[in-house]
């Protein structure tokens, strides 16, 4: 199986394409998400934040009930808080173990 590095998303009757890359985060709206790419670009669409999980790449990872990140996108990690370009995201506790070990593992 290829590695896929985009996928389509449908925001205002259109499909609009969007490589994982440039995915910063997705803040989880009731049954629609905000999705923040890097081009200061945000999209909303119908989808929940569970659904969406299970169909992102690896480095995409849930830190709180209203957000997923994608790990290769975030600059720092201060206290409880993830800094992604100007955005400062909370770290929920039942999600932080998860996230520590991630970034282990990513420790020079």
């Amino acid at each position: 199986m290829t590695d896929i590095q985009y996928t389509f998303i449908k925001s205002d009757k259109k499909l609009i394409k969007l490589h994982f890359d440039n995915i910063l985060f997705i803040k989880g709206l009731g049954n629609y998400v905000e999705l923040f790419t890097t081009k200061n670009k945000k999209y909303i669409y119908y989808k929940s934040l569970k659904e969406l999980i299970d169909k992102l790449p690896d480095e995409f990872m849930r830190v709180h009930n209203s957000y997923i990140i994608n790990m290769k996108n975030v600059d720092r990690i201060e206290d409880n808080h993830l800094i992604i370009g100007q955005h400062k995201i909370s770290i929920a506790k039942s999600y932080k173990d998860c996230l520590l070990r991630s970034v282990n593992k990513l420790l020079l």
